[in-house]
Order: structure tokens, then sequence, then C-alpha cells
């Protein structure tokens, strides 16, 4: 197995100026735009030959002994020895262990990052790594290659993920796409309060049928391959010379 690469990161400054002061000039606009067209075509050459992945979610901020970070260590274990690719956001913490797992048991590793003026630097555990400029193309592109998420313990961001997953689910954008929540202790008032929302009425408890809340990694593994054993197929995919897709 070849060394990991480490992809250097950028230093990024804020930009809230920037997107806080309304229209912009028509040629700012058009860059713009034109920046978020090679963003998403960058990331799709890149990655339409990675293969089927399971995106695994959570927080850049737990060391290697943590619990969790072994845990998600043991997902990227699994995940490749179900033959999948593990895909997360490219970055410390719980991406670095999912995508380690994976490195580390012969199994494809991918990182998604995102350029942040702190915090997010990419791990080594991975074959190929793509940097983001804007969070919703990084998670357009998540979201794209993925036949599950698996989502650790995490802050505002693994919150984001997983409940605009949840609102592509209860939309039909998505169907059949399991959804782990993994750790208990953590996430029992969470669950709690999706309960009261079902209550309530204003979500449909067939919303949360697709989500398995559990500490078992075991668990999480069937619960993912149940589904996709029973709605997904692989579709090889060709490479085609004229478009300068090399091996």
């Amino acid at each position: 197995m070849k060394a990991p690469i480490k992809e250097r990161q950028p230093i990024i400054p804020a930009k809230s100026h920037v997107f806080l002061e309304g229209p912009k000039a028509r040629s700012y606009e058009l860059a713009f735009a034109w920046s978020v067209l090679g963003q998403f075509i960058r990331a799709f050459r890149t990655l339409h030959f990675v293969g089927p992945c399971i995106t695994v979610f959570g927080s850049a901020r737990f060391s290697d002994d943590h619990p969790y970070y072994v845990a998600a260590r043991e997902f990227g274990k699994q995940i490749a020895s179900m033959g999948f690719t593990t895909m997360t956001g490219g970055g410390p913490g719980i991406m670095e262990a999912a995508n380690r797992g994976a490195f580390e048991n012969n199994g494809v590793s991918i990182g998604c990052n995102i350029q942040l003026p702190f915090e997010q630097k990419g791990n080594v555990y991975t074959h190929k790594s793509i940097t983001f400029e804007h969070f919703f193309v990084r998670k357009v592109v998540l979201a794209k290659y993925s036949y599950a998420f698996v989502i650790m313990p995490g802050g505002f961001g693994t919150m984001d993920e997983l409940f605009e997953t949840l609102t592509l689910v209860q939309t039909k954008t998505v169907t059949q796409f399991p959804i782990v929540i993994f750790g208990k202790s953590y996430y029992q008032e969470l669950w709690e309060y999706l309960e009261f929302m079902a209550e309530q009425e204003t979500i449909s408890r067939d919303d949360l049928k697709l989500v398995l809340l559990t500490d078992s990694i075991s668990e999480a593994m069937d619960h993912i391959h149940t589904y996709i054993q029973a709605n997904y197929k692989v579709k090889q995919r060709q490479r085609r010379w004229w478009l300068l897709e090399k091996r």
C-alpha cells in the first residue's frame, strides 16, 4: 500500500463580509457562478470512479484515544470489509478515524475537505482528497456518492448534514437511504426531541423509519446492509480516453 499523501491546505480568511453585502456587480456574480460550476466539475471528475460510498460524519475535535475515534476507525474497517468506499469530510477527529480504518484495511478512503480559517486540516489517510471552497458544494458531493450515512457525535457541521439528509428523506428527494446515528448517550436528548416532533405532528414517524440510533457497530452495519442489498445496484463506469480519464 502506498503511503498517503498529505494535501496542503491554504489559510482562508473569513468571508462573512462578502455574503452580507447583498447583490454584487454582475461580473462578480458571473465569476462566482463559474467558480461553483468549476468545483462541481472537478469533484465529478475526481470521484466518478471511486465506487459506492458510505459517508461517516462527526467531530473534528476527538483525539485518537477517544472512544468515538476508536469506533469511527472500526466503522471504516467494516465499510472496507463490505466492499464500499469510506468517504468523510477529510479532516481530523472522527473523519480521520474513519478514513484511517478503511485505509489500513485495504479499503478505498476518500476525503472531501473544506477551506476554513481554522480547525479543518486534511488527514493523511485518504487515497483521493478534494478540497471545496463552499459548504453547499461539498454537501451535494458527500450525498451524491453515498449509499448511507453514519452520524457520529459532532457539532454544528454534523447536525447540518444530519438534518439536511432527514429533510431530503422527508421530501422524498432521496428514498430508501439508511442513516445511522451512533452514540446513544450523546444523541438521546436529540432523539427524544425527534420523537416529540412526531407527537406534535410536525414530522411523520415514517420519516424516522430509515434512522437507527445505536451503540452497536455490527447493528449499524446490518441496518445499512439490509437497505443496500434490497434497494441499490452498483453500476460499473467505463473510462473514456477522450475525456482524459486515467486509471
